[in-house]
């Protein structure tokens, strides 16, 4: 067995005050050695040590600074004929970029299915109430009714982890791809970050194997940067990287009046806005601090503020970050490589971490033992050009699947489906009863490959000559 292997690694973390990460090499087969050497040559030593104090020092600094910030200005949903006009004229432009193909789609899909109950990729998971499509099927439905209406490929994007890299692939695979050309799609997988104690030593989850955990969301940029993925949608004039999470069937990423707004405004980053339903929904919020559009995390934003009432009886701090961002390719590029002056910062967040004891037996800790360090793709806007925020409407664009029951359950995701269907079906005349929150009596299902929004099915509605709508339906 070669002495040799990782000697220049195992100097560095030695030198790095890490050398505990190798304190089971002695024991270790070949095939172990290997594996350990090679996660460890993924860890910046470097910029490890600088995350974890600057993950620790914002807790501290973040706690203090709630003195100064307000609520953001956003642009919002159209109230009157200015408004409208403004509206129109964002459309207009958004729609515009997307029949030149200035526009990419970019999910981010790293989880897994576990909280739900299901053993795969989140985006595996099916969501849809009547052909109980999977997340990743709704999307690519999305994308081909745009491709066909704007006359555009649509690159995509999908951002996985390294937990499901290779099954998000075979999935497409075996789904042929959803009937979208493999060429037009793109797999990056998320970067990792190793897990610390609070004196910041690495921690092992084995003799031969680092506990690490994905970047965060934040990681995007790297993981676009890293993989080329920037600079390809540079060369091929793309402009705007449409950003959304997987979680959410509803989401209208290629939505014209959003993009357009984007790109008239001049900003690097802008974002989607809807007001929260109360204080505790587990949402951040946008807000300005210091002057900087930021968003602040529900768990951090103190009561008091989080409770605040305008004289109209609304949140002071209502705007509700829905994680759909569009943002310049260019900026995603400078992010990811970490320049300087463009560096998002490390959060803390304390976990419990299965680790081993100094004999190496597994240890499975009865409360949090460790730090995991990620990034938040939010933390981006203070850093961008002309951010700006524009409202949606919640019950069009939002219903994320986060549990197995309860708020944000698949069972509050497709009746939320099952709600937008009855108003688009009941605004052309169809019959059909709903009960006070507008939940149709029938399970019923309209796909994007029939209809991308409701104009569109207003009129695909008069072409099928206006059929009863049944139990089980299925427009496609």
């Amino acid at each position: 067995m070669s002495s040799n292997l990782g000697q220049e690694t195992r100097l560095a973390f030695a030198e790095a005050k890490q050398g505990q990460v190798f304190r089971f090499w002695d024991k270790l087969n070949q095939v172990e050695r290997e594996a350990l050497v090679s996660q460890a040559n993924q860890i910046d030593l470097i910029e490890l040590r600088e995350g974890l104090q600057q993950a620790l020092n914002l807790d501290l600094s973040e706690a203090q600074s709630f003195a100064n910030i307000k609520p953001t200005p956003w642009i919002s949903l159209p109230a009157d004929l200015d408004s409208e006009h403004c509206w129109k004229d964002a459309h207009e432009q958004g729609e515009e970029l997307l029949r030149k193909g200035r526009v990419a789609a970019f999910t981010v899909a790293g989880g897994q299915g576990t909280r739900l109950g299901y053993n795969g990729p989140k985006g595996a998971y099916p969501v849809t109430p009547v052909t109980k499509k999977p997340l990743f099927q709704v999307f690519a439905e999305k994308l081909k009714a745009a491709e066909k209406r704007y006359g555009k490929n649509i690159l995509w994007f999908v951002m996985t982890s390294e937990a499901n890299h290779s099954q998000t692939k075979e999935f497409f695979n075996q789904s042929n791809y959803f009937g979208i050309s493999s060429s037009s799609i793109r797999f990056i997988q998320q970067g990792m970050m190793p897990a610390v104690l609070e004196t910041g030593e690495i921690i092992l989850e084995s003799p031969s194997r680092i506990a690490m955990n994905p970047d965060g969301h934040g990681g995007s940029f790297r993981a676009l940067a890293n993989s080329g993925a920037t600079e390809e949608m540079i060369k091929k004039g793309i402009e705007i990287i449409s950003y959304f999470q997987v979680d959410n069937p509803l989401a209208p990423f290629l939505e014209p009046s959003f993009l357009g707004f984007h790109a008239s405004t001049g900003s690097q980053m802008s974002s989607r806005a809807a007001p929260k339903t109360g204080p505790e929904e587990k949402v951040g919020v946008f807000c300005l601090r210091n002057g900087s559009l930021t968003v602040i995390e529900y768990s951090d934003l103190p009561e008091k503020l989080a409770c605040h009432m305008q004289s109209d009886g609304t949140l002071t701090f209502k705007a509700g970050n829905l994680a759909m961002h569009a943002i310049d390719p260019s900026f995603a590029h400078k992010l990811g490589k970490r320049t300087h002056d463009c560096k998002l910062p490390f959060h803390a967040a304390r976990k419990k971490i299965p680790t081993i004891d100094e004999k190496g037996n597994p240890v499975s800790p009865k409360k949090p033992n460790g730090i995991k360090l990620e990034t938040f793709v939010f933390d981006a806007l203070p850093f961008a050009k002309n951010p700006c925020v524009i409202e949606v409407s919640r019950q069009d664009a939002f219903s994320p699947v986060k549990n197995a029951d309860g708020i944000d359950s698949i069972l509050t995701c497709q009746a939320d489906q099952l709600r937008k269907f009855a108003r688009w079906a009941r605004a052309v005349g169809a019959e059909i009863d709903t009960d006070a929150s507008g939940l149709p009596s029938i399970n019923f299902e309209i796909s994007a490959g029939f209809a991308l929004d409701h104009e569109e099915f207003a009129l695909r509605w008069e072409e099928v000559g206006k059929p009863s709508i049944l139990e089980g339906t299925v427009f496609t």
